[in-house]
């Protein structure tokens, strides 16, 4: 029960199942975690620009998006991070039940959180992928800068420098961003969307 007792859940009179069937489409989670400069958001944008090709719904939560409006006021404290993963969480899910498919590129570093993700939607709607690319290889890219400022000591609580990633367990599917490019990697994502019967 919610601890503040006032507040009492709101039935809806249009459940998610009708409003799926009113934009034609199953709604789904991918989830992508990995390191910062693994390829986590070029490779959504790419599956994202393949579905909205083919006349799909979606929208794309960015890590990073999302840290300049809804999680702006959070640091990268562990007790932060957590929080801006459970915000992440409950907007995927809020638009999952308003039909679309919702895919989300956050580092995500604690195996908690995710675990506690996993738990918000059904079997079979959410897709943890997890983008492989070594430390060494994203700090090479370094597209953002953050690992150069991270050693200058300009960046704390930087992810895998200072603060741990702890890979995934069980992922529905693992992408190794170290030796293949982005465009081949997103029809592996592709390619486990049509095994699971939600692309054609």
């Amino acid at each position: 029960m919610h601890e503040n007792l006032n507040i009492v859940w709101q039935e809806l009179k249009i459940c998610p199942e009708n409003r799926n069937l009113r934009i034609k489409q199953t709604p789904y989670i991918l989830w992508f975690t990995g390191l910062s400069g693994a390829g986590k958001s070029t490779i959504a944008n790419i599956v994202d620009s393949y579905l909205h090709r083919q006349g799909k719904s979606t929208f794309v939560l960015d890590g990073d998006n999302i840290r300049h409006g809804l999680c702006r006021d959070l640091t990268f404290s562990a007790k932060d991070r957590a929080e801006n993963i459970r915000r992440i969480a409950e907007v995927s899910k809020l638009m999952m039940e308003a039909g679309l498919i919702v895919l989300v590129a956050a580092i995500s570093p604690f195996k908690k959180e995710r675990r506690m993700v996993r738990s918000l939607f059904p079997i079979g709607r959410f897709f943890e992928i997890f983008v492989d690319t070594s430390l060494d290889t994203c700090m090479k890219r370094d597209v953002k800068g953050l690992y150069k400022r991270a050693i200058a000591g300009e960046v704390k609580n930087m992810t895998s420098l200072s603060s741990p990633y702890e890979k995934p367990e069980s992922p529905e599917l693992i992408l190794n961003g170290e030796h293949y490019p982005p465009d081949i990697l997103a029809e592996k994502v592709l390619a486990l969307l049509q095994q699971s019967g939600l692309v054609d």
